[in-house]
């Protein structure tokens, strides 16, 4: 992770964005599903992930966790990575023990199962400015201005938007599991507190088979999030 002066091409991103003033940016709703292969509740809400991911106002991630693993089959798109994440959800939304599958909204709330009738409730709403582009090798982000703002994880996900596996041993034995943005890599590329901000990120750091990454601005501590966006990368 490289924090960027702005070079030409990001520095015209943070004028664009500073060109809104403080208005927010319209955002997707962000829905994060944890899931397994490993898991055989888990390809319905899969499925549902398919669907939503091509619905205009939403965000739909999958983040594959590690402890089905013991029982059988090794999901080829875990690590600990979404573990830690879903633990941590556990811990700020207060939940008695991490599921899958278990759906995450907004960070703000779960939903078990496929969540059907999240995209009829869904909408985009306000958010923080963001821009991506690619540039140099490199994903640029700038972020725009809002005030009031809490202070914020900004969160850079990389992502592959659709795979086949072949189950051949645990739960899910003999199924052909269809999965849909399945999260590769995410980390943490700076902060964020109602000013412009601008970070750069070198494509070769990506997972080389991720074609798609999003951003996420979140509260500390796995709060709200209050800014999302995405974007090709080829």
């Amino acid at each position: 992770m490289l924090r960027s002066a702005c070079v030409r091409s990001c520095f015209g991103l943070a004028l664009l964005l500073a060109a809104s003033g403080v208005d927010a940016q319209s955002r997707p709703t962000v829905v994060e599903l944890y899931t397994s292969e490993g898991c055989s509740s888990c390809p319905p809400a899969e499925a549902q992930i398919g669907k939503l991911a091509q619905q205009d106002g939403i965000m739909a991630l999958a983040f594959h966790v590690d402890y089905w693993d013991s029982l059988g089959w090794h999901d080829r798109f875990d690590f600990p990575e979404a573990t830690a994440r879903q633990r941590q959800y556990a811990r700020t939304l207060k939940l008695a023990t991490v599921y899958t599958p278990q759906l995450v909204v907004d960070g703000r709330h779960d939903v078990v199962g496929g969540g059907d009738g999240i995209g009829a409730a869904s909408a985009r709403t306000p958010g923080v400015p963001i821009a991506i582009s690619v540039e140099n090798d490199a994903v640029v982000v700038a972020l725009g201005a809002l005030q009031p703002a809490a202070p914020c994880d900004v969160l850079l996900v990389a992502y592959l938007p659709e795979a086949v596996s072949k189950v051949t041993r645990g739960e899910n034995a003999g199924r052909e599991l269809h999965e849909f943005n399945i999260v590769r890599s995410f980390r943490t590329i700076g902060s964020w507190q109602g000013v412009g901000e601008s970070f750069s990120v070198p494509l070769e750091t990506l997972p080389g088979d991720a074609t798609a990454v999003a951003v996420l601005v979140q509260q500390r501590d796995q709060g709200p999030i209050l800014g999302a966006a995405s974007r090709a990368l080829r």
